[in-house]
């Protein structure tokens, strides 16, 4: 999760257990606009193997379902999914098996699956380094059941929400920057993962262009701070939202924030 940096700078940030593995959330955002409910990216899902799921150590009570319930909707309510990208860890959720368990089907069947062509492509004819992380049972299903949609460049699927690619972790992924209550939300999916990955050199090994990654992240954090942007980390295990500032050192965290604090919700 943090490539070269060695571990001893990197342990202090998020402590490794004894199988040097550390704990990651996957975090989705769920956002109401009037008749709309758009749901940003799924997480792992539940349709995979024991064997499958034995190598992530999954682990919690937390589940999509349960935050959906606990929030007065279901996944019939969902009318668009807005998937940042197509790793097993953020688009898992998107599909499920028929009640038979002979058929995969779309597990938000009201929804519009949001993605991106040069995405798209780049998932479904798999680089070796990736595609263990692009399951085809995670994506084909989408555009089978005529749910699925791209984006173009500087495209959005709605008035509040502008689109950022960025192409360091994978090709094309999106970030939804989400205008609200005078502030501006920027869901960070893997551009930076959690607050440990704010600076510069600390960017994941899964990345298939770190440099890439690293221009990115500082192009996008100097505007960060300086539009004030709230950023909402999709795998920090502990910290649902932060912000950053201009330090000696360069851009660091600035503050840690709940999303029920912020939102009201």
């Amino acid at each position: 999760m943090f490539g070269v940096i060695p571990k001893a700078l990197w342990q202090n940030i998020n402590p490794a257990d004894e199988n040097n593995l550390c704990t990651w959330a996957m975090r989705s955002l769920l956002i109401e606009d009037g008749n709309r409910l758009i749901l940003v990216d799924t997480g792992i899902g539940d349709k995979q193997t024991e064997k499958f799921f034995s190598y992530y150590y999954l682990h919690g009570d937390d589940s999509l379902d349960k935050s959906l319930v606990r929030h007065g909707f279901n996944r019939e309510d969902i009318t668009d999914v807005f998937l940042t990208h197509l790793h097993l860890d953020h688009c898992g959720g998107c599909i499920k098996y028929d009640p038979l368990k002979e058929y995969l089907i779309p597990a938000f069947p009201n929804a519009t699956y949001w993605s991106n062509e040069d995405h798209w492509n780049w998932a479904t004819h798999p680089n070796p380094r990736e595609k263990a992380s692009f399951l085809k049972e995670n994506i084909l299903p989408m555009q089978e059941s005529g749910q699925l949609k791209f984006l173009d460049e500087g495209e959005s699927m709605h008035p509040d929400i502008d689109v950022l690619r960025v192409h360091g972790h994978t090709e094309a992924q999106m970030l939804p920057q989400i205008r609200v209550n005078g502030k501006t939300l920027v869901f960070m999916a893997d551009l930076i993962p959690s607050t440990g990955h704010i600076a510069r050199p600390y960017v994941m090994g899964y990345d298939v262009r770190p440099l890439v990654t690293m221009e990115e992240k500082a192009t996008f954090l100097d505007k960060a701070v300086e539009k004030e942007y709230l950023l909402f980390l999709e795998h920090d295990p502990v910290n649902e939202l932060c912000t950053v500032t201009k330090t000696e050192k360069g851009i660091r965290l600035k503050e840690v924030l709940k999303f029920g604090d912020v939102f009201g919700s």
